[in-house]
């Protein structure tokens, strides 16, 4: 039988539980996060793109203008309640093909990441700044009695 001494346990626990999971970051991987052993079994001068696409699968993307080259883009971020998402981790390989399909050269980017600020403002809008008792009261007695046609 549970008592009220038991119950009150039991609610503190079962409160706490969910305080402690709920500040658990929520980790999230996007794209292709290549690992280094992978890129070391690409050799240059010998692997073709078909090797390279089973090797490392297919590209995150291909160069707009130039399809002898290819980005590999992965980014794990980390995200903490109601906060924004901050990135983790962040890689960018790219493979450079010849006219024959072999591998010219593969690479680490070194991107430095500039962190832009978000911005949290609003766009102002012309009208009334009006609260939502004015909204609910506002109408009272504005409503005329419908005149009958004469």
């Amino acid at each position: 039988m549970i008592t009220m001494k038991n119950f009150r346990w039991i609610a503190c626990t079962a409160l706490a539980a969910s305080f402690m999971t709920g500040c658990t970051p929520t980790h999230t991987i996007r794209g292709n996060m290549l690992e280094d052993y992978q890129v070391e079994e690409v050799v240059a001068g010998k692997d073709t793109r078909s090797d390279v696409l089973r090797k490392l699968g297919s590209p995150t993307t291909k160069a707009t203008f130039d399809d002898s080259i290819w980005y590999y883009l992965g980014q794990e971020t980390e995200k903490r309640g109601i906060l924004d998402p901050k990135v983790v981790d962040e890689r960018v390989v790219v493979v450079f093909f010849d006219e024959e399909g072999v591998v010219q050269e593969i690479k680490d980017v070194d991107n430095d990441r500039v962190e832009l600020p978000y911005v949290r403002r609003k766009t102002p809008t012309t009208g009334n700044d009006v609260t939502v008792m004015q909204q609910l009261l506002g109408n009272l007695g504005k409503f005329n009695k419908e005149e009958a046609p004469e």
